[in-house]
């Protein structure tokens, strides 16, 4: 079950708040400020020899103490409110009397201001949804044959009609929402999770077996796939309230056959194509926007340098549990040959006791081979496929870094062709061709409101990008954690299983004589 609320494994949380601003004024700097100020009205009292009475501002020290019949009412009142008593009697702040020096400033691209994103989550913190992915069964026979798989909803989210759904869903319908979701959102600088990849051997396997029987190593895998991918859209704001998303998780019958999700249809070939062509995009395309928003080109080039010291780490530990995955199933079938060697050499042994406790090693050692086997699985689904499925974000984070390269090459090319038609409105009026002045004009307008736009549209995705990897670096530390202690209960358990059949051998293997 994977559980995306307040309540559940795969929470949505506002993640670590920045720390609250300075106070405006504290206990220190009040004092000083008043007493300076007292201090400079009584040596312009002795120069210009006034009296006491015409003194107003020492006459409002005095009657403005702690004692006062006057600051008892801004005491009752800043301890209503929650906040400091000194602070309560001090005059008024205005936003003009507030200068730069007062408050932190605040960087133009929106890297500090974290206020919008936090509500966000914090509205989604409001709602829950729970997802499952259970019970995939085979239909069809033959190459005709696919897997579909129970998908269980139960949420208050509003935008959903019912509180709790079962729908079946086969793998085909998992990559169309993806599909669609990349479509709607990835121009938008949205970072969309990735769907688990293909397998065609696995699925011919599948396919080809006679066996009715679904529980396979391939599908249960899988399935396991599967139910991370929706609970990581469920966890986006935005995201789990598409109506793609609602549809499929609500939608009763079969979706619409999404053709194109097919490895060896005509799109797949096509999409291979354009994936090539962006790849070579990347490399051969540098953005030089240095000049133009300096503190902008600054995060993104220090963010980008992150991701890919990030994607390269996250995948060189992912091969390094793949490895201790299939050492721990090796170990734990050396232990189950160890467990037969035993048994077979105590059932040959002529001392009682010592056959006795052969016996009882070959026991022993065919439980520990299940330790083996249970820890293996824990090192697979806990920590493989976790770091796996952050591969695969990972690369979704480099897909939005792209589009923004897209679009900001796009911007560029439309000031280029922008300068050409202006060259050409030159030629025109030095040539003293007037009849055309008038559609070169048109097109110059035209350009400059396309311009314009792509310039909007650059900077859209600039801000977003800031608010999806702010929320992506919040989760990803919650979901790392997380995963890590789940692993090290795993793997205490099973360790501290393993003491206590060796402490229960031991004094079988003192009592032979």
């Amino acid at each position: 079950m994977a559980t995306v609320g307040s309540g559940g494994d795969c929470s949505i949380g506002s993640g670590g708040r920045d720390p609250p601003p300075p106070l405006l004024f504290d206990e220190e700097n009040e004092e000083d400020m008043f007493s300076s100020s007292h201090e400079s009205l009584k040596v312009n009292q002795m120069d210009h020899g006034e009296e006491k009475d015409d003194d107003i501002f020492a006459e409002a020290k005095e009657e403005l103490s702690l004692d006062s019949p006057e600051n008892d009412w801004s005491q009752s009142t800043a301890k209503t409110e929650g906040l400091p008593q000194k602070v309560a009697v001090l005059p008024s702040v205005t936003a003009a009397s507030v200068t730069s020096q007062s408050l932190p400033k605040q960087p133009k691209n929106g890297v500090k201001d974290i206020s919008d994103d936090l509500d966000e989550e914090e509205e989604a913190n409001k709602y829950s949804i729970e997802i499952s992915v259970t019970d995939p069964k085979k239909i069809g026979d033959g190459m005709n044959a696919y897997m579909a798989y129970k998908v269980i909803t139960k949420t208050n989210i509003p935008d959903f009609r019912n509180s709790e759904m079962e729908v079946y869903r086969r793998f085909s319908d998992f990559l169309g929402l993806h599909e669609k979701l990349v479509e709607k959102h990835l121009h938008q600088g949205r970072i969309i999770p990735p769907p688990p990849e293909k397998s065609v051997i696995g699925m011919t396997k599948i396919k080809m077996s006679k066996e009715e029987s679904s529980s396979t190593e391939f599908v249960e895998q899988r399935r396991a796939a599967l139910e991370r991918f929706l609970c990581c859209v469920a966890k986006h704001p935005a995201l789990q309230t598409d109506p793609s998303f609602v549809d499929f998780l609500e939608l009763e019958g079969d979706l619409p056959r999404a053709t194109s999700t097919s490895a060896l249809s005509g799109a797949g070939v096509l999409r291979l194509f354009n994936r090539v062509g962006d790849s070579l995009g990347k490399m051969t395309y540098k953005m030089d926007e240095s000049d133009q928003c300096s503190e902008d080109y600054e995060w993104f080039e220090e963010k980008q340098q992150q991701v890919e010291s990030l994607d390269i780490q996250l995948k060189k530990l992912h091969s390094s549990i793949e490895t201790l995955v299939i050492n721990r199933k090796e170990l734990a079938q050396n232990t189950g040959l160890f467990a037969n060697s035993a048994a077979a050499l105590g059932s040959v042994e002529e001392h009682t006791s010592l056959s006795r406790v052969l016996s009882q090693l070959a026991e022993v050692e065919d439980k520990i081979d299940l330790l083996h086997v249970n820890q293996a699985d824990s090192d697979y689904y806990i920590l493989s496929e976790f770091v796996k499925d952050y591969v695969g974000l990972i690369q979704a984070v480099k897909d939005v870094f792209h589009e923004r390269v897209k679009l900001y090459k796009a911007w560029k090319d439309d000031e280029a062709t922008l300068t050409k038609k202006r060259e050409a409105k030159v030629r025109l009026e030095l040539t003293h061709k007037a009849d055309k002045i008038g559609s070169a004009n048109q097109e110059i307008a035209e350009w400059e409101h396309r311009v314009e736009k792509s310039q909007e549209e650059f900077q859209a995705i600039s801000k977003s990008i800031i608010k999806e990897l702010k929320r992506f670096e919040r989760q990803r530390l919650k979901d790392f954690r997380r995963a890590i202690i789940s692993y090290l209960e795993s793997l205490m358990e099973n360790q501290q299983q393993l003491i206590k059949y060796w402490e229960t051998f031991l004094p079988e293997t003192k009592a032979i004589a």
